[in-house]
């Protein structure tokens, strides 16, 4: 049951993804940009946390999922640290994905070739 759950959320959200590039005529920054404050307004009101139990990997996959680990990061560190915490906590917990993603871009750009 866990599967098909994961499934029918994570697959919801790529609809709702879809929609918003076929009817709202929305660019894929856009879109990318309103999901991951969606996962952060979501994670806000203690919503995601609980999404994530319900659905796993059909929830922690899309980029929904990063908004809520900067908005999880910062409020942790927040409280511990005040102001600088919120920058410290947003950073530390995304840093890894960050990177991540930078290397195996830079390494894909290497090996074939950009266009544009």
């Amino acid at each position: 049951m866990t599967f098909l759950w994961a499934f029918l959320v994570g697959g919801g959200i790529c609809v709702i993804g879809q929609l918003l590039f076929d009817v709202a005529k929305l660019t894929p920054a856009h879109v990318m940009s309103s999901f991951v404050v969606a996962g952060a307004v979501l994670d806000a009101f203690d919503l995601y946390d609980d999404l994530i139990e319900f659905a796993g990997a059909g929830a922690t996959v899309p980029i929904t999922s990063f908004g809520h680990s900067l908005m999880h990061g910062a409020m942790e560190e927040a409280d511990k640290h005040g102001v600088i915490g919120v920058a410290v906590g947003m950073f530390g917990l995304t840093s890894a994905g960050i990177a991540s993603a930078i290397l195996f871009g830079f390494i894909m750009a290497v090996i074939f070739k950009p266009k544009g």
